[in-house]
């Protein structure tokens, strides 16, 4: 009986040794990451919810949560910064851009108003001590509330933050999330100049996600809503303009059964859209995603798209590329093979800057960034 019994813990060792070496073998083969926000800076426990802006004179803004206690979504949560004006290569120090006491500052989208060159960045507010579950259901003490900051000199320094919750909210909303990623300027067509920020909200007497956007025609000084995505299911949207000044919207798919992203359209500046439709190609395991256009320095437009593109884990951070506004994706490339989740791209001079979650074991470890050549994705 003992013989038996030291040949079961010795095949129980083994097992745990070849398991923990494959682990470390999958570990070692892992590109290493260059966080940007990672647990411990600045005395935060925790930095999640990537945001990425690219701006006119080429300066990059990399927006986090910098979670104060743990890697949660609610508690004391500030909105930071870092900047970075030579592509990328290095990054000036943390900026706290919003803090109030030991409430949630979250879900950053930041849009440049190319006409002005104000810096935008749309947020959510909500007390530390409601959590999703209690706003969802009406019985927090607060509610979900949005506002807007400013910026004059590139992300430098910041205005206080101005609540728009009464312009951009009905009253029977629960549940509110801006983004989370950049905001986008519609550059032609009828409404170019409006600023867009995606957004989703759950109503209260039906719990039903819908996506829509909110939208400023006077460069920031007043905010307005668009209206609802026709169908629910849809949340954390991402969005980009296309041809002839039209808008698509990117949304998480909540419905949790195609394990692939929703889209829709709009031809009148977000205004009303389309009907939803699932593009089996962007499969997710649902989590965020980032959508953006480009107009490349030979004159091309494409269509980028980042996410995690595995069904079943956050994990397989991937970027691709469309020829003709999300028809087709006719080009792919698997950026960060190892545990990851939400991310923000933004481009300068082709190259492709993403802004990510991402870590050896679990895809929150850090907020990390990398840049891929366009060039290089084409081929």
């Amino acid at each position: 009986m003992r013989f038996f019994t030291l040949i079961n813990r010795l095949t129980v060792l083994l097992v745990c040794v070849f398991f923990f070496q494959k682990a470390q073998s999958q570990d070692a083969q892992l590109p290493q990451l260059n966080y940007l926000y990672k647990p411990g800076d600045n005395g935060y426990a925790c930095f999640r919810i990537p945001a990425l802006l690219s701006t006119a004179n080429g300066t990059l803004l990399a927006f986090a949560e910098a979670r104060k206690n743990n890697c949660g979504d609610s508690g004391d949560i500030d909105l930071v910064v870092r900047r970075s004006t030579d592509g990328g290569k290095t990054w000036g120090d943390m900026q706290i851009v919003w803090n109030d006491s030991t409430n949630t500052c979250g879900n950053p989208v930041p849009i440049e108003d190319k006409a002005t060159g104000k810096i935008w960045l749309i947020s959510t507010w909500n007390l530390g001590t409601d959590h999703e579950k209690e706003i969802v259901a009406g019985t927090s003490q607060n509610t979900r509330r949005a506002f807007v900051l400013s910026s004059g000199d590139v992300g430098k320094t910041w205005s206080a933050a101005r609540e728009i919750t009464p312009d951009v909210k009905m009253p029977d909303w629960t549940w509110y999330a801006t983004g989370p990623c950049h905001g986008v300027q519609i550059s032609t067509g009828k409404y170019k100049g409006r600023l867009v920020v995606p957004v989703n909200h759950i109503e209260k007497a039906t719990n039903q996600n819908f996506a829509h956007i909110i939208y400023s025609d006077d460069h920031g000084a007043t905010w307005h809503l668009g209206q609802n995505t026709p169908f629910d299911k849809a949340n954390e949207t991402t969005v980009a303009e296309i041809k002839k000044g039209n808008l698509m919207l990117n949304m998480r798919n909540s419905g949790r059964v195609d394990h692939a992203r929703k889209v829709t359209t709009s031809k009148d500046g977000g205004n009303t859209w389309a009907p939803l439709q699932v593009d089996s190609t962007l499969t997710e395991p649902i989590c965020q995603g980032s959508l953006l256009n480009y107009t490349m320095t030979n004159k091309k437009t494409v269509l980028l798209f980042s996410n995690p593109a595995s069904q079943t884990k956050r994990a397989d951070l991937t970027l691709r590329l469309s020829k003709d506004y999300g028809k087709t994706w006719a080009a792919s490339r698997v950026i960060y093979p190892g545990p990851a989740a939400y991310s923000d791209i933004a481009v300068n001079n082709n190259q492709v800057g993403c802004l990510y979650e991402a870590g050896a074991t679990k895809p929150y470890e850090g907020v990390a960034w990398m840049t891929v050549d366009l060039n290089d994705l084409l081929k």
